[in-house]
């Protein structure tokens, strides 16, 4: 078998987003080998992930790394594979991505993304804005500064670095949103419904990003916009946590103030939170 034609064509389909015939492929691949290549374990596991297969992709994953690869790539796509499963095998397999690699913003990326959601922040930087020095102009490597940096609650670094994702990437609703939330944070409410509404508006499916765009659009009063958009959040197929339209309805029906209070203290804290938490 030649592994980089399998290869080869699994990235055709890929960019075709035909995943369930990456995954057919590289499936059967594997299957015909009696000692499979770990890079068709890695991109087996990266097909079943789109496809929503957790668990499928997590055996590939782990089966990626028990093949012992040395591959810095393949090492920084199994090891931020696992660290979605908080799999403890996942921080060596960044670890010496990072090290065996450090030119490669790639790898630095993915190991400083698991550190910041670890807790360990100074380090998390150092990789991260290195990703940043590697690639300028690559916005995941901002988005993922810009995570780290908001875990640590050092908000107007954190909105320069998602502004500057943004600016590369103007079609990233997801941190748009986590920008909106920040600028909560940072007690600029007119700029957070702004950008709470606009990545409302991108996300229609996402129920809760229709609740916070309304409880700040409602802050602010425009009860019209509040309106409009909390309308979507019950149709929405990511529907929010249960209770929470009813309670925004309640608040937004009371005024600007409580619409404030209930975004700033519970709901806009715990969604951001939640949000930047979620791994690479």
């Amino acid at each position: 078998m030649d592994v980089e034609d399998v290869l080869g064509q699994a990235q055709q389909l890929g960019d075709e987003g035909r995943w369930d015939e990456v995954a057919d492929l590289l499936a059967h691949a594997v299957h015909q080998q009696e000692e499979p290549d770990p890079a068709l374990l890695c991109y087996l596991g990266m097909a079943e992930r789109e496809l929503g297969h957790n668990d499928a992709a997590y055996e590939a994953f782990k089966r990626c790394l028990a093949a012992e690869p040395v591959d810095p790539h393949l090492l920084a796509i199994a090891g931020s594979g696992l660290a979605a499963f908080d799999d403890p095998d996942a921080e060596p397999a960044l670890r010496a991505a990072a090290l065996g690699a450090p030119d490669v913003a790639f790898t630095r990326l993915s190991y400083g993304a698991y550190l910041a959601r670890e807790g360990l922040y100074r380090e998390a930087r150092e990789h991260l804005e290195a990703a940043v020095r590697l690639e300028p102009e690559n916005p995941a490597a901002h988005s993922e500064l810009g995570t780290a940096l908001a875990l640590r609650k050092d908000w107007r670094a954190a909105a320069a670095a998602m502004e500057r994702t943004l600016e590369l990437a103007p079609d990233d609703s997801w941190t748009r949103l986590l920008l909106g939330l920040v600028y909560c944070e940072l007690d600029d409410p007119e700029l957070a419904a702004e950008t709470l509404i606009q990545a409302a508006d991108e996300r229609p499916d996402d129920g809760e990003a229709q609740v916070l765009a309304a409880l700040a659009a409602g802050a602010v009063g425009w009860d019209a916009a509040a309106q409009d958009v909390l309308a979507r959040a019950e149709y929405a197929h990511e529907p929010p946590a249960p209770d929470t339209v009813t309670d925004a309805e309640e608040v937004l029906a009371e005024g600007p103030d409580e619409a404030a209070e209930l975004l700033l203290d519970t709901f806009g804290p715990a969604a951001l939170h939640d949000r930047l938490i979620q791994p690479l």
